[in-house]
């Protein structure tokens, strides 16, 4: 089954954009979401504690984070219960926890949101996700 969902294309600067999505947690509070094709795994606002639990990663699951200006960070991992992207449910999601400070302070130069996450590839990649620029929305599928 597809999930189209309507994605926002942002210009942060002259011709640099990011692609957000919306979506709802369990109390219907909306977040804003980067959806980042260049993170290898997805990443969540370490500050917003009322939406994850931390967890010790699987065996399988390493969890890092690097920037391109920056060495590789150890991460803490948190798993979200559910959080919606219109129909779309992701359930017992395992995200890398840092915080987003930065990015929220970059965000609120330019546009009025706040960034809870960054959906990575390893989300693109499982839902078999599309990016479709002129129709400015995102497919997933099951």
């Amino acid at each position: 089954m597809k999930q189209n969902l309507p994605i926002e294309i942002i210009e942060l600067e002259n011709n640099n954009f990011h692609l957000l999505l919306e979506g709802r947690f369990q109390d219907r509070t909306i977040g804003h979401w980067i959806i980042d094709t260049g993170a290898s795994k997805s990443v969540f606002d370490k500050n917003l504690t009322d939406y994850y639990k931390a967890i010790e990663p699987g065996d399988d699951e390493e969890f890092h984070s690097a920037g391109i200006n920056e060495g590789t960070v150890e991460t803490a991992v948190g798993e979200i219960k559910r959080v919606k992207f219109g129909k779309f449910k992701l359930k017992n999601l395992h995200v890398a926890l840092i915080s987003l400070d930065h990015v929220n302070d970059i965000y609120r130069r330019y546009h009025d949101v706040r960034i809870v996450g960054l959906l990575g590839g390893d989300i693109l990649k499982k839902y078999s996700a599309v990016i479709d620029y002129g129709k400015k929305e995102i497919i997933f599928s099951d």
